[in-house]
């Protein structure tokens, strides 16, 4: 990353790990900073004012952090020096950190589902800055969305829980019930039926994405209804260290989370945020950005599994490493039917499948889920 000296990488560290710590340092402080560390020696800006926004913290070892990870991808590929600014929750507060980032930033990354109506508030008063949303569904002409198919790593690692199940009885904890949760306890439960017809999965939800408390306790109760695999969708790893406590195989999410539980650890699935990221500020510097609803794929590397748990048995890695082969080569939709609901009713025919926009708007839980989507 190119720098303008030794000062000016001590002043931007500094601004920016005073943001980063939750202090009182205003957006528009790092920003400046970061402004000039993406400008030319003539004085002309020669890179876009970049900002992201996260929800937590890269500590968070799940989401956050692996958003982070892209970032810095991206900072090294591109050479700019980009604003964060951490702990910001949905709401009133999402909306003002958006507006004042507005104020001197070119391109705004908001890396939460909540943060939609404050981006989609602010981008309407500012046509001439770039908004990009992870996760959400609305968009403008300066306001694109961007998520990666995350259920075709679901349905791996469900391969693989599958397996190895002596009871076929499996848990999730769900995050909250909206259609990227659902599609991936939906596909987590085709992969494990797809080795193991037998095998059923009960879900409750949290409602949160990051308290390892609350968390703990939903898992505790799956526990308690004697699952023998555990997965979940947090940012926290606290669902995967109470299944550990107790002996029972767990999977994680979103990072790979073998460290907390290394010996009841199966696997997960994992963001590649990097590749995304690159391309999206380029095509901002290049003039070609215009808004879409990116939905990346494994083969595009947005999304990928963990390095299996070193307890998981070789024919079982084997198996899903020859799945995970059809999926990057296109011949494996993990939505291909015949599927049916909870009812036993077909909701995708044999030799069809279900379109991308019927994915991302799934309200529905597949045959084999024991568990309720509150309305």
């Amino acid at each position: 990353m190119k720098k303008l000296g030794i000062v000016l990488l001590l002043v931007v560290c500094s601004l920016i790990a005073a943001c980063s710590k939750g202090t009182d340092a205003p957006p528009s402080d790092a920003a400046a900073v970061a402004d000039a560390a993406n400008t030319g020696s003539d004085g002309e800006r020669e890179r876009p004012r970049v900002a992201f926004v996260y929800l937590g913290v890269p500590g968070d070892g799940g989401w956050t952090y692996e958003h982070d990870q892209g970032r810095l991808a991206m900072e090294k590929e591109l050479g700019i020096q980009s604003t964060t600014v951490e702990n910001v929750p949905e709401g009133a507060d999402a909306e003002r950190i958006f507006e004042e980032l507005a104020q001197d930033h070119d391109v705004i990354f908001g890396t939460s589902f909540g943060y939609m109506d404050a981006m989609y508030n602010v981008a309407q008063k500012h046509p001439d800055v770039k908004f990009m949303h992870a996760s959400g569904y609305k968009t403008l002409d300066n306001l694109g969305t961007y998520l990666g198919k995350e259920y075709q790593s679901a349905y791996l690692v469900g391969m693989a829980a599958g397996k190895m199940t002596t009871n076929n009885h499996l848990g999730y904890v769900g995050a909250f019930p909206i259609p990227e949760v659902i599609y991936t306890i939906n596909a987590f439960t085709l992969g494990a039926q797809s080795v193991n017809p037998d095998a059923k999965v009960s879900v409750v939800w949290s409602n949160t994405w990051f308290d390892p408390t609350t968390e703990r306790q939903a898992a505790t109760s799956l526990l308690d209804k004697g699952v023998d695999v555990l997965a979940a969708y947090q940012d926290s790893p606290a669902s995967l260290q109470a299944a550990a406590e107790r002996g029972i195989w767990g999977i994680g999410n979103d990072s790979d989370m073998g460290k907390y539980a290394p010996d009841h650890y199966i696997s997960n699935p994992v963001w590649k945020w990097g590749p995304y990221y690159i391309q999206a500020v380029k095509s901002v510097m290049d003039g070609t950005w215009k808004a879409e609803s990116y939905f990346g794929s494994m083969k595009d590397g947005i999304t990928d599994i963990a390095p299996f748990g070193k307890n998981v048995p070789q024919d079982v890695q084997d198996l899903v490493m020859a799945k995970k082969q059809e999926i990057l080569d296109g011949t494996f939709d993990v939505f291909a039917g015949p599927i049916a609901d909870q009812a036993g009713t077909e909701k995708v025919a044999a030799g069809s499948a279900m379109s991308v926009d019927d994915i991302l708007n799934m309200t529905w839980f597949v045959e084999g889920v024991d568990g309720t989507i509150p309305q």
